[in-house]
Parts: structure tokens; sequence; C-alpha cells
């Protein structure tokens, strides 16, 4: 069975960072993109950032120059690096993984206090 389990989450005031981490099992990943997603109060679930088995990346504008992506495929792991955090990056942050499949995480809290 396949799971994706984040962590790193938690309460960190403006300004702070934390990493994020999304560890996969029941199948290996390293030939597949992952991604981070996140829902906010209220609002839709948006793209992120994302990681190719090749290591090129994609993110949201306004993430560019903050947020970093990367990945560990011996540990068949992908993280987020999130600096300079602000209010609004408050949310449930996802990871996942598509193919001919689509496999979410359950989501881990991001509070980010003013």
């Amino acid at each position: 069975q396949v799971q994706l389990v984040e962590s790193g989450g938690g309460l960190v005031q403006a300004g702070g960072s934390l990493r994020l981490s999304c560890a996969a099992s029941g199948r290996t990943f390293s030939s597949y993109s992952m991604a981070w997603f996140r829902q906010g109060p209220g609002k839709e679930r948006e793209f992120l950032a994302r990681i190719t088995s090749g290591g090129s990346t994609a993110y949201l504008d306004s993430v560019k120059g903050r947020f970093t992506i990367s990945r560990d495929n011996a540990k068949n792991t992908v993280y987020l690096q999130m600096n300079s955090l602000k209010p609004e990056d408050t949310a449930v942050y996802y990871c996942n993984v598509r193919g001919s499949f689509d496999y979410w995480g359950q989501g881990t809290q991001v509070t980010v206090s003013s």
C-alpha cells in the first residue's frame, strides 16, 4: 500500500523557517516528479513546487526565492525548505506524486504568526 507521510509543520513566527518532509512508502518514486501543494483557510488547494526525476524544479511565483524543493531518492523522500515565512503562508501543506496514479499525503499544518 502506497503512503505519503508529511512532517515538519508547526507554528513559527513571521520571518522564520521550516523544513517539511514527505516520506513515501509502498513503491519507489525516483522516476516520477514530486510536488508540494498547500490549502489555506477558505482557499482552494494551490500548487507550490515540483521537482522532476532529473532534479529540475518549478515554483509558484509567490514562493520563488523563499522555498526550495529537493529530493533524496535513496530515502524516497521529498523536502520543502521554507524561509522568510509570512502569515499568508499559513496552510495545510501536502505532497503529491502523479503518474498513471495520483497519490496525496494527509497534510501537515503550517501556521505563521505575525
